[in-house]
């Protein structure tokens, strides 16, 4: 579920932001790109964290923020730790933003997910969360694509232009392969910004009082 955790989708030119606002946004949008190794794992989740501290379904499956600091890193690492194994990890800056992608032929461990949402999500959620879930894997491609689990940047530091940036050089390396790409996002405000990156609306996962999950796709280049 790689939306959330952008801000204001990289609108970065609020009203009311003065001369050294503007000038600390430029600043940041020049931080350097980089992969993330698997020993820098904890520092790539705690960004996540932080970016989906608002969230419709994270915060849905975790409404008290005890259970949210918790349980969301080990559904966080469920659901796109194996992009740490395959090296596809990637930074801006000391994580301000951070992107989990798998590559063609990896998949998320769909054992190790059901499990943490089975042990940390409140009994009565468990209809409706995996019904969610069970539509998202039959959407799942089946040809060869790049995953993209997660996506976040610094709640501190949303608002300020560092996801489309972190985007930017992702694609260049999806591009690169000459493979599509796929992702779910469970934050409507989200689409507009992965459509401006190229992905197109594929389809909605919902069921009962869970908050939808939007597909989305886009074409090899």
């Amino acid at each position: 579920m790689a939306g959330g955790g952008l801000g204001s989708l990289d609108q970065a030119a609020n009203e009311g932001r003065d001369g050294a606002q503007a000038a600390g946004a430029r600043a940041v949008s020049d931080l350097p790109f980089s992969s993330v190794s698997r020993e820098e794992t904890q520092k790539a989740l705690g960004t996540l964290v932080l970016a989906f501290l608002n969230d419709p379904i994270e915060r849905w499956l975790y409404p008290r923020a005890e259970q949210y600091l918790t349980h969301f890193p080990r559904f966080l690492e469920a659901f796109g730790g194996r992009a740490f194994e395959e090296g596809t990890v990637w930074r801006l800056g000391e994580f301000a933003a951070v992107a989990l992608w798998l590559p063609p032929g990896a998949e998320p461990d769909g054992d190790a997910i059901a499990t943490v949402l089975a042990e940390t999500v409140s009994p009565d959620q468990h209809e409706d969360t995996f019904a969610v879930l069970d539509q998202m894997n039959a959407a799942h491609p089946a040809y060869l694509h790049w995953y993209l689990p997660w996506f976040g940047v610094d709640a501190a530091l949303q608002g300020r232009g560092l996801g489309g940036q972190l985007m930017e050089h992702c694609l260049r390396i999806v591009d690169a392969s000459r493979r599509p790409a796929y992702l779910e996002t469970p934050n409507p405000r989200t689409i507009p910004f992965y459509e401006r990156h190229g992905f197109d609306v594929l389809g909605v996962a919902q069921a009962g009082a869970c908050p939808p999950v939007t597909l989305m796709g886009r074409a090899a280049r």
